[in-house]
């Protein structure tokens, strides 16, 4: 026999509805409260980013700079030294050369020029292997991108404010010359029986 409903019983009905309901919004309250405190975390998080980054930027700008006064105040002199160490007369020094043909670019830090002889300078702050691999690269198309100098002995050279000794021998078992910091000043680096390679 199936129980009757009292008053009792529709209170107590009600009130565990009335205190389920204050656990969803105590639920809800907690979840709306983890978000937002997450949602401020991941705005911290986002801005400390944004800091470091910009902090980069920065000192990659810097770093940049010191790399343009690295190849206008040391390397070129330094490769008009070399020059006339092999009594070659320089005439002309241009840096941050650009050429664009046929849907084909290249981009040379340094060009030393006279009436037949060329040097390419590529510089970086750090030389590795793969930039020596890219200056041959570059080395190979500079003629057809520079068609002035189509006549001219062309030789290579990388310069660097750091490189390991193996990335040096590397670059001259490539046919470069080696232009490397040494304290306050640049030396060029030409091992006995080193001849450069010529494009």
């Amino acid at each position: 026999m199936e129980q009757a409903l009292t008053p009792d019983h529709i209170l107590n009905f009600f009130q565990e509805i009335k205190d389920l309901y204050r656990e969803t919004d105590r639920k809800f309250q907690e979840t709306e409260r983890l978000m937002k405190e997450q949602s401020q975390e991941t705005d911290r998080k986002f801005q400390e980013t944004d800091r470091i980054i910009k902090n980069l930027s920065k000192n990659l700008g810097a770093l940049g700079n010191r790399l343009g006064e690295f190849v206008e105040n040391m390397v070129a002199p330094a490769v008009v030294r070399l020059f006339q160490s092999m009594d070659i007369q320089v005439h002309e020094v241009y840096p941050g050369v650009e050429a664009n043909r046929n849907n084909e670019g290249i981009e040379i830090d340094l060009l030393v020029v006279n009436e037949s002889i060329l040097v390419a300078v590529e510089c970086k702050s750090k030389l590795t292997r793969e930039h020596v691999d890219e200056h041959v690269v570059r080395m190979e198309k500079l003629k057809r991108m520079l068609p002035l100098y189509k006549n001219h002995t062309a030789m290579g050279c990388v310069a660097a404010m750091v490189m390991s000794e193996s990335v040096k021998n590397y670059a001259h078992s490539k046919g470069f010359y080696v232009l490397y910091q040494n304290g306050e000043g640049v030396d060029v680096s030409k091992p006995e029986g080193f001849n450069p390679r010529v494009w």
